[in-house]
C-alpha cells in the first residue's frame, strides 16, 4: 500500500508508540480553562478554542525559549491534587482515542511544588491519576500501557532530587529520567553526578540534546553522560556530509540509540524547515533509529495521528515507514525486553495487518 492511500481514519486506527510526550504540554483546552477558572488563574482567553489557536500561534515563534514560555498556564493548573489527577487521567484516555498503545510521558515534579504539594506527592499523585486513566482506557477496549519518565530541569539545581525520586519510584511506574528546560548554555554534563547516580541505579535515561544545541550536546549526552536515547538530536544531521556519516553520527547510528523526533515541534522552535524537508525521513533512510513524537500536544496543535498523516502527505511515507517508526520506539522504550516485544508481536504488528 504506497501512502497516497493511506487516509488519516486508517492512520488514525493504527497502533502507535511515543517516547516524547510532555504532560504539562498535552492538556485538553477545556480544562485548562475550567481549572484556571478554580485557582483564580487568569489566561489570555477563557474559550477553549481560541486558548488553543493561542498556544498554536505563540509557539510557532522559532525560538524554544519562546516556546518553553507557553507552559506558564498549563502549570499555573497543576499545583493541587485535584489538578493533577485529572491533568494525568485524561492524558491517557486522550492518547487511547488516538491509538496509542503504549507511552513515556515525562515531566519535572519540582515545576508542581507551587502549591504546597512536595515531589513525592507529585509523583505518586500523578501515578494515580496515570493508572485511573489506563483503567478505564482498558475498560473501554482501548488499553493503553503509560510509563513515566521523571525530568530535572537543567538551568536550575533540583536535577538530583529528581533523579532520586526516580530510583526510588522505578517500581512504582517510574521507567526513566530526562533533563528538559532551556538547552542552549546548560549543557548536560552539569548534571553528570546525577546521570551517575542513575547509571549505578541501573535506572535508563534520555537527555534532550542537539535541538536548540549542536553536536556537542549530542556528544556530550551520550560520550560524557551515558544517555540510552536522544530527545530530538535532529542536528546530528550536522555529522553528516553527502550521505558519509562523522564519527558521532556513525556511532548513533550504528549502535541504534534512538532518536525521539518530534516533527511539528521542531518547525515551531526553528530546528527545520518544513515537514517535506525535516530530517526525520533522510535519517530514516539512512538506517538511524528514528522515533515519531508529539513532544507537546497542546502547544504544537498535535496528535500522533496528525504527525503520521503529515509524514504521509508531505514527506512521501508509507505504511512500511509508520509501523517501522512504530516499532523503534517500542524496541528501545524503557519497559522490560519481554513486555516490549509482546508489545510488538502481539499488538502493533497485528495491529497494522487488520488495519489495512
Amino acid at each position: 500500500m504506497t501512502a497516497t492511500r493511506v487516509d488519516a481514519e486508517v492512520i488514525r486506527r493504527l497502533p502507535k508508540a511515543v517516547l516524547h510526550d510532555h504532560l504539562d504540554g498535552g492538556l485538553r483546552p477545556a480544562t485548562v480553562v475550567e481549572l484556571a477558572a478554580a485557582v483564580g488563574h487568569t489566561l489570555p482567553t477563557t474559550d477553549p478554542d481560541e486558548l488553543a489557536a493561542w498556544y498554536f500561534e505563540a509557539a510557532n515563534s522559532g525560538d524554544l525559549v519562546r516556546y518553553i514560555a507557553t507552559f506558564e498556564h498549563t502549570l499555573a493548573v497543576m499545583q493541587n491534587r485535584e489538578g493533577l489527577l485529572r491533568v494525568a487521567e485524561e492524558y491517557v484516555l486522550d492518547l487511547a482515542a488516538d491509538g496509542v498503545v503504549y507511552a513515556e510521558v515525562r515531566y519535572a515534579p519540582e515545576l508542581n511544588t507551587q502549591g504546597g504539594l512536595t515531589m513525592n506527592e507529585v509523583v505518586e499523585t500523578v501515578q494515580e491519576g496515570l493508572a485511573a486513566g489506563m483503567a478505564k482506557a482498558a475498560a473501554a477496549g482501548t488499553p493503553v500501557r503509560v510509563g513515566t519518565l521523571l525530568c530535572g530541569m537543567r538551568m536550575f539545581d533540583r536535577v538530583g532530587e529528581a533523579a532520586e525520586l526516580a530510583v526510588a519510584y522505578r517500581d512504582a511506574g517510574v521507567v526513566g529520567f530526562d533533563i528538559a528546560g532551556a538547552e542552549d548554555g546548560f549543557p548536560p554534563a552539569d548534571h553528570l553526578a546525577a546521570f551517575e547516580h542513575l547509571r549505578r541505579e541501573s535506572v535508563p535515561f534520555t537527555i534532550h540534546a542537539g535541538e536548540a544545541h549542536g553536536l556537542p550536546s549530542i556528544h556530550q549526552a551520550l560520550q560524557v553522560c551515558g544517555a540510552q536515547r536522544i530527545g530530538h538530536g535532529v542536528r546530528i544531521t550536522e555529522d553528516i556530509v553527502d550521505g558519509k556519516l562523522g564519527r558521532l553520527a556513525g556511532w548513533v547510528r550504528d549502535r541504534r540509540i534512538a532518536l525521539e523526533m518530534c516533527p511539528t515541534s521542531n518547525l515551531q522552535t526553528g530546528c527545520a524547515t518544513s515537514i517535506a524537508e525535516h530530517p526525520i525521513t533522510a535519517l530514516k533512510d539512512l538506517g538511524f533509529r528514528v522515533t515519531l513524537n508529539t513532544d507537546n500536544r497542546l502547544v504544537s496543535g498535535t496528535t500522533m495521528t496528525r504527525e503520521m498523516s503529515l509524514l504521509v502527505e508531505e514527506a512521501g511515507w508509507t505504511v512500511e515507514d509508520l509501523r517501522t517508526v512504530t516499532v523503534n520506539a517500542l524496541k528501545s522504550a524503557f519497559i522490560p525486553f519481554d513486555e516490549r516485544n509482546a508489545l510488538i508481536e502481539d499488538v502493533v504488528l497485528p495491529g497494522y495487518k487488520s488495519a489495512l
